[in-house]
């Protein structure tokens, strides 16, 4: 085999972002935009996408060439040529970075015969999330790995949610290592306070757990809702995001909230389906781009 096609969904959160870097519970699902990665044997190491061609880099491609450099440990590459392919925004809350990596994992992981299993491919894939980002959860790279809805830490996965999901991007570049180390900071300064709302976020996960299982749309977006509150008192939400989140809102959804590290990024919408243009279009004149997507069991596969 000389070359391999990989692919991993982005991720959204229905509760628990934030909360979940200090091991408190968070529902997360995989959605249907996808990073796709194409791997080739070749003499030298060659990584291209829009972002340009390099060889390994890790200003340009911090996870990628750190995915090559730690798979090197395992077999003997000498060289690979990667193209990606991405639906997802970079810096987005949706998850690209965990995607890319775990679909660079097994691509390199069948191409050079790693023997790696699903747990493993996620386990690696957190650790070098984890490296450059310095403190993030597992979540991502799990619920890249394995596709549909999971509550973590617990990695139990649960009904897949058959609602309306619509995803607004203020286009605004967050940090998600930054705004990590924000929360940080005032958990530090303020921990009675920080705590209990990181606490209650947890709280939140596992109320929604039996609500997910009972496909109660609209006590989840009431959940949601409140999930919502908790971020924005943490310092994570941005005027853009209120703009799309209560315009969503507005137009019939059940809930809508940021999703990922926030301060930019996106927001997602949980709505009924026939509801899902109408809350496209509000987001779209609240300035956002709207993106129209659904849950998906599908975790990282290869494509063929």
């Amino acid at each position: 085999m000389q070359t391999i096609t990989c692919s991993a969904p982005g991720k959204i959160y229905l509760f628990g972002e934030h909360a979940v870097v200090y091991g408190e519970s968070a529902i997360c699902c995989a959605v249907d935009l996808r990073t796709q990665v194409r791997a080739s044997l070749s003499d030298t190491i060659r990584i291209s996408s829009v972002l340009g061609d390099t060889g390994l880099d890790h200003d340009r491609y911090p996870y990628v060439s750190s995915v090559i450099e730690k798979m090197s440990e395992m077999a003997d590459i000498k060289g690979i040529t990667l193209r990606i392919d991405s639906d997802i925004p970079v810096g987005s809350g949706l998850g690209s970075s965990a995607a890319v990596t775990i679909a660079t994992i097994q691509a390199l992981n069948l191409l050079f015969g790693c023997g790696l299993g699903p747990e493993d491919i996620a386990t690696l894939g957190h650790s070098i999330e984890r490296r450059i980002q310095g403190a993030a959860s597992p979540t991502d790279t799990y619920v890249s790995t394995m596709g549909g809805v999971v509550i973590v830490p617990v990695k139990k996965k649960l009904n897949i949610i058959d609602c309306g999901i619509v995803i607004g991007n203020t286009g605004k570049f967050s940090s998600t290592r930054q705004l990590v180390s924000n929360v940080a900071l005032l958990k530090k300064n303020y921990p009675q306070i920080i705590d209990p709302i990181l606490s209650t976020i947890g709280r939140i996960s596992i109320t929604g757990e039996e609500l997910v299982i009972k496909q109660e749309y609209g006590s989840i977006g009431e959940l949601m809702n409140i999930n919502q509150g908790l971020l924005d008192a943490i310092g994570v939400s941005s005027p853009e995001l209120a703009d799309l989140i209560y315009a969503a809102r507005s137009a019939g959804a059940y809930s809508a909230k940021i999703t990922g590290a926030g301060g930019g990024g996106c927001m997602v919408a949980l709505t009924q389906l026939s509801g899902v243009e109408d809350v496209a279009s509000a987001i779209t004149r609240a300035g956002g781009e709207a993106i129209i997507t659904r849950i998906t069991e599908h975790g990282v596969r290869v494509e063929h």
